[in-house]
């Protein structure tokens, strides 16, 4: 007996009300955690220095963070960048104190009180007006590109669609940014990109779900849009799965390897790839479904004024 195209290996719309419950948690989750915790805001927008030191051997970041406790600079985060023997300084703002004058002064501390003298390698600042600044243009950045996909979805596709994808975009931005609010990672400028990255990297995984249930609401004859999701989400999962399988592997090598810097660059974009893997798959289809798509609003439409013949 033949197999028919409708008989699918995994009932992923079966599952999909168990989805939108395991989502709706997280969100509440995340939303929790921004509302409650917020932020840990880098200097990228609170504004501060940042000072980058090198030492001959490896550094004891508790007796920096105590020598420079001692001299009377109030919230100095101290930690490894790139090796043991590198150390990072973020400094708030410290009263009228100039870049200059401030990494002299943590200079001639660490030198003065440490077991041995360190070499000044690079020194940033970031005013408070630069850091309010980035906050709102990449705020702005979110909502310009979420703005752009729904009009873009809307053309392309089919405005039930649209809504679709922005809900799996928005499920997605918000979980990657409740994760850092809940384990209070530094939020930095690199994270606001990674989030971007992230939008992209999910609407990619959506747009090719969303092509394969247009053609096969267009190709499968008989079949309910339950069915007609099922197998195309059974069609593409193979590709999805191998796309964030490769991705993930160079993101963790990024993680493990690329050094303090792009630390919460990989964070974001790691739990990115694997909530939009996820959203894709049940959130975005899900949407669409539960919005009532069907295959008439799929088919093409007819000209006017074509002649159906004699």
């Amino acid at each position: 007996m033949a197999k028919s195209i409708l008989d699918v290996r995994y009932d992923f719309m079966g599952q999909r009300r168990r989805a939108v419950l395991l989502s709706a948690l997280i969100l509440a989750l995340a939303v929790g955690a921004m509302a409650v915790r917020g932020f840990n805001f880098g200097l990228d927008f609170t504004g501060g220095t940042l000072i980058e030191v090198g030492y001959q051997s490896t550094a004891d970041l508790n007796q920096i963070r105590q020598i420079l406790a001692d001299s009377q600079f109030t919230g100095a985060v101290v930690q490894h960048f790139g090796s043991a023997k590198e150390v990072l300084i973020r400094l708030p703002i410290q009263s009228e104190s100039s870049s200059a004058e401030l990494s002299t002064e943590i200079m001639r501390a660490l030198s003065t009180h440490g077991e041995s003298v360190p070499e000044m390698r690079r020194v940033e600042f970031v005013g408070p007006q630069v850091g309010q600044e980035l906050s709102e243009k990449g705020g702005l950045a979110l909502l310009y590109a979420l703005g752009g996909i729904l009009l873009y979805i809307s053309v392309r596709f089919e405005k039930r669609f649209a809504l679709g994808a922005v809900a799996a975009l928005v499920h997605d931005v918000l979980i990657t940014l409740g994760f850092f609010a809940l384990f209070q990672i530094e939020f930095d400028i690199t994270v606001i990109a990674a989030v971007l990255a992230v939008i992209g990297y999910s609407l990619n995984d959506t747009i090719v779900v969303f092509d394969r249930i247009r053609e096969n609401f267009r190709r499968i004859r008989k079949g309910s849009p339950v069915e007609v999701l099922n197998v195309s989400l059974n069609q593409t999962i193979s590709r999805t799965l191998v796309t964030s399988l490769t991705t993930l592997v160079v993101l963790i090598a990024l993680l493990l390897f690329g050094g303090e810097l792009i630390r919460a660059f990989a964070i974001a974009l790691i739990i990115g790839v694997l909530i939009g893997t996820y959203s894709s798959i049940f959130i975005a289809s899900t949407t669409a479904l539960a919005l009532g798509i069907s295959k008439a609003d799929l088919m093409p439409v007819e000209k006017e004024g074509v002649s159906e013949g004699p």
